[in-house]
């Protein structure tokens, strides 16, 4: 195998510090760079670090970005595009792919001009005209916010009441708590059906031919209760270009041409007997979905980056069953509490009672060849599994979580449930997982 030389792009080390640490055991030369101060130490004694990512430009073979955001307004979209234009190989997106994400109503437009159903939804800058849009048409609503404050995972409420009172308090409980910061909002029709993400690899002209298809459990507790949080676990199983695919990414893949985007775009949908009705796109690397899939390609992954990159319409070889990957977490998590932090999770050893088959790096470190938790927000580290079932993915991933040992760690039991009881048989049974 050639090797390569890359270079690691973070913001906050939230999305790739374990893809640099795979890269770099596959025997390529890595340089990793991470914005933000409090999460530099994230990943030492794993990857080698650069101070300064502009001087390693020319050195990187492919220069891989993870999130939307560097700082509070440049998006590492127009950094990517930048870069292309110069002739260099990115991994990123660009201005309008990185607004999909920022702007939920530009990103339903987008949808809509590829022939790409959608659900009734309704942007407002006014706290007022959206609590009076309920009023007037009363139903089961999903609140989104817009912009940089929609990444406080736990203010995305799912309305329970038909006539849509709660999410009336709601919002008039955000106006007054977060009104200063929430400078918009989208207000979702809900939707009864299973909630599945189509996640698809696109090389900056073509999708890459496996496609693949997750589960994410957002919320903090088993039982699908307590706060939102980024995600808490995610199921999952590659396959070909099926009616999922077809009737929602497949479309935009001329979009996506003409933007020249190289990455990883994953479109979030619920799908029920009488259609496929997208909610939001995360048009970069998701977590922990990334090492989830890192651990179901089985073929070399730099290798795949990098013919990704290169626009050579790679084909890589993953696992023909079912993965599934579980965050572990600290205390505050998914609060911001340094207190809490600092008494019960800062520089926590982390042990293994066993092999350390299926861990991957969140905010970790490693010194003097012990793993320690990083950073400062209390998720070190995400155990996956695979299996020809998902019950048997399932039990290897929480056999595996059996032999970590860290103190006041939580997790959640139930990652891949819904597909065994019942969402598997539903999609299959509606037509969506055929040719």
């Amino acid at each position: 195998m050639d090797t390569h030389n890359f270079l690691f792009v973070s913001a906050d080390a939230a999305l790739i510090t374990d893809l640099a640490w795979q890269v770099h055991r596959e025997g390529h030369d890595v340089k990793y760079y991470i914005e933000a101060e409090s999460d530099r130490e994230i990943g030492n004694g794993f990857v080698p670090k650069t101070e300064d990512w502009r001087t390693e430009v020319e050195w990187a073979d492919v220069i891989v970005f993870d999130d939307i955001w560097v700082g509070s307004s440049v998006g590492t979209g127009a950094l990517a595009a930048e870069l292309r234009a110069d002739g260099n190989a990115v991994v990123g997106g660009t201005p309008n792919t990185d607004r999909l994400e920022d702007d939920r109503g530009y990103a339903m437009d987008v949808l809509e001009a590829h022939g790409v159903s959608t659900v009734e939804h309704h942007s407002f800058e006014d706290f007022e005209a959206g609590i009076q849009h309920v009023l007037e048409h009363p139903a089961p609503y999903v609140i989104k916010p817009l912009g940089e404050v929609q990444n406080v995972k736990r203010l995305l409420y799912v309305g329970s009441e038909d006539d849509g009172s709660d999410v009336v308090d709601v919002l008039k409980a955000y106006e007054k708590a977060w009104g200063h910061r929430m400078k918009g909002f989208q207000l979702q029709r809900r939707v009864e059906g299973v909630e599945v993400a189509i996640c698809g690899f696109f090389d900056g002209e073509r999708f890459v031919d496996r496609v693949n298809f997750n589960f994410e459990h957002k919320k903090l507790f088993p039982g699908n209760i307590g706060p939102s949080t980024g995600e808490m676990g995610t199921s999952m199983f590659w396959a070909g270009q099926n009616r999922l695919f077809q009737e929602t990414l497949g479309k935009l893949e001329d979009w996506l041409a003409n933007e020249g985007y190289v990455g990883s775009i994953d479109l979030n949908c619920i799908v029920n007997e009488n259609g496929i009705y997208p909610l939001e796109f995360t048009p970069r690397f998701g977590y922990p979905t990334i090492a989830l899939q890192e651990e179901s390609i089985e073929s070399s992954t730099g290798e795949f980056f990098y013919e990704l990159a290169h626009g050579n319409d790679p084909e890589p070889t993953v696992h023909r069953g079912y993965q599934v990957g579980v965050r572990i977490v600290l205390p505050p998590f998914p609060f911001d509490d340094e207190q809490t932090y600092d008494e019960n999770s800062r520089n926590a050893a982390v042990v293994f009672e066993a092999g350390r088959e299926g861990i991957h790096l969140e905010d970790t470190k490693r010194v003097d060849g012990q793993w320690r938790v990083a950073g400062e927000s209390g998720m070190p580290l995400v155990v996956t599994g695979t299996g020809e079932t998902m019950q048997a993915a399932r039990e290897q991933a929480y056999e595996r979580i059996d032999h970590v040992l860290m103190p006041n760690m939580y997790y959640r039991d139930d990652i891949g449930e819904r597909w065994i009881d019942g969402d598997g048989d539903r999609l299959q049974a509606w037509g969506y997982l055929g040719p």
